[in-house]
């Protein structure tokens, strides 16, 4: 899907970004995203996505405030990348206790009895800071605010970023420990509340 949706918005870009004078410098930088990006999925541990993790919020920094020229834009790309930085302490704090708690931070190992260590409470404490980053990462209440002022950058980096594959890494950081969400209604129910509240939000918004 990175690849795929990646291409198609490259392909894109090449005639929307054609005249201006950063054209080479937008496309280093899109490359740039595509490679965290691929970093963050195909990772086989926690520590392997969070590099692709930071490295996207870097990239999404550098493309919203593209136009840098236009103050406002840099505003944007800082306002992001703080709250983007909130997030990020929940997901460190997740995998510090998950792995006090487990001896690692590889997926072969969480899935394969290391989840079943962890008392009810840890899995839902553990669970709940994960997703804290999820909610930063894909603009989800409260910290939804940054996602409105990132279409500052340029149409493709909205359609790449913002709709197609980085809002998306914190639907996958749920789905890929899902046995530890599973196992926790605590963090079910906050996951539920949240999303709900993330989804009338931007009905009525």
């Amino acid at each position: 899907f990175v690849t795929g949706i990646g291409f198609l918005i490259h392909l894109y870009s090449s005639g929307y970004m054609h005249e201006d004078e950063g054209f080479n410098r937008f496309f280093a930088y899109l490359n740039l995203f595509v490679f965290f990006m691929l970093i963050l999925v195909l990772g086989d541990s926690l520590v392997t996505l969070f590099v692709g993790w930071e490295g996207v919020g870097v990239c999404s920094f550098m493309l919203i405030g593209f136009w840098y020229k236009d103050h406002a834009n840099n505003n944007a790309a800082k306002k992001a990348f703080v709250i983007n930085r909130i997030g990020d302490l929940g997901l460190i704090i997740g995998m510090i206790l998950l792995f006090v708690h487990t001896g690692s931070l590889n997926y072969s190992d969480l899935l394969g009895g290391g989840f079943a260590k962890l008392s009810n409470s840890m899995t839902s404490l553990i669970a709940i800071f994960l997703f804290i980053g999820a909610m930063g990462k894909s603009a989800q209440f409260p910290l939804h605010t940054w996602l409105p002022d990132a279409m500052a950058g340029p149409t493709p980096v909205s359609a790449l970023i913002h709709a197609a594959t980085m809002v998306t890494a914190g639907i996958y950081l749920v789905a890929r420990n899902g046995e530890l969400f599973i196992h926790s209604e605590y963090a079910g129910h906050f996951v539920t509340v949240v999303g709900i509240i993330t989804a009338l939000l931007g009905a009525t918004i």
